[in-house]
């Protein structure tokens, strides 16, 4: 059995004005715990990011997995829209990741790409995804924060105005460009790919649907994804055969939400994947 790792932070957004902080911090502190863990770890940060980088290296990951390997992606960064192409969103809306040049030319990676590349994993190999971003939200709140602010309460949500250009954006039954007007949907990329018959698992820094965020966050003078903050703390406290489920219910409601942090981190996956010992 192996264990292997893809840690991707994006902290800078090219040409969106939608610039993060914690995310690069996010990756790299996820990428030592797992390697203290045992796990081969690889990075993607800022500018290594791009949408082609991300297929890439999710792809190899996938592909080298065989029968009883553990691989593990986490992503800190921005999450989005996108119009729908192919009619399998009731919405018509895709939910996607932001790469690094989503605004300078590679554009989102969307649900059904994500899903594509996970289907090529074989039999057997066990997927962890953890996922410190939100697909939900108006323009204004996810825009309200004070970029250029220590303390700034920063949504990772990025509307599609500041990457889609003004004639691509789709309109919704008021007539009004998606970009002013609440998403109903808001469900992560990740979990759409979800395999239950293969055992995945995600954790997730935010509840599904309109108006849930996850925070980029600043503690103890550190910038941070307030989920990844979390999720780290309460794993260093947790017995080391402690599973997905008792990991989840140490993070929330224990530290999350707070009157600082108002996000409920969620899990999804089969009981038996609740059920198994972290890493494994």
């Amino acid at each position: 059995m192996s264990k292997r790792a893809l840690c991707m932070g994006i902290n800078n957004y090219p040409g969106t004005h939608m610039d993060l902080n914690g995310c690069v911090n996010d990756a790299n502190d996820w990428a030592a715990e797992l390697a203290g863990r045992g796990f081969a770890v690889s990075k993607l940060l800022d500018q290594q990011a791009t949408k082609a980088a991300m297929v890439h290296d999710i792809q190899a990951l996938i592909a080298g997995g065989v029968s009883g390997d553990v691989l593990v992606i986490t992503y800190s960064g921005h999450g989005t829209y996108v119009p729908d192409t192919n009619g399998d969103e009731i919405d018509g809306l895709d939910e996607a990741l932001c790469p690094y040049d989503i605004q300078t030319g590679g554009g989102p990676l969307i649900d059904d790409e994500i899903n594509t590349l996970f289907s090529a994993r074989k039999a057997g190999v066990r997927l962890l995804l953890i996922s410190d971003s939100c697909h939900s939200g108006t323009v204004t709140r996810a825009a309200a924060a004070d970029p250029d602010a220590d303390d700034a309460l920063r949504p990772r949500f990025m509307p599609m105005g500041n990457w889609l250009a003004a004639d691509k954006l789709p309109h919704g039954i008021s007539g009004q460009p998606l970009t002013t007007v609440p998403v109903t949907s808001g469900g992560s990329p990740f979990a759409g790919a979800l395999s239950r018959m293969m055992g995945d698992l995600l954790l997730a820094g935010c509840k599904e649907g309109p108006n849930n965020f996850s925070y980029d966050a600043r503690i103890s003078g550190r910038p941070c994804g307030a989920f990844t903050y979390y999720a780290l703390k309460t794993l260093k406290l947790l017995p080391a055969n402690a599973t997905y489920a008792q990991w989840h219910a140490a993070i929330t409601p224990g530290f999350l939400p707070s009157a600082s942090y108002p996000q409920s981190p969620q899990i999804f996956g089969s009981d038996d994947a609740r059920k198994r010992q972290i890493f494994t």
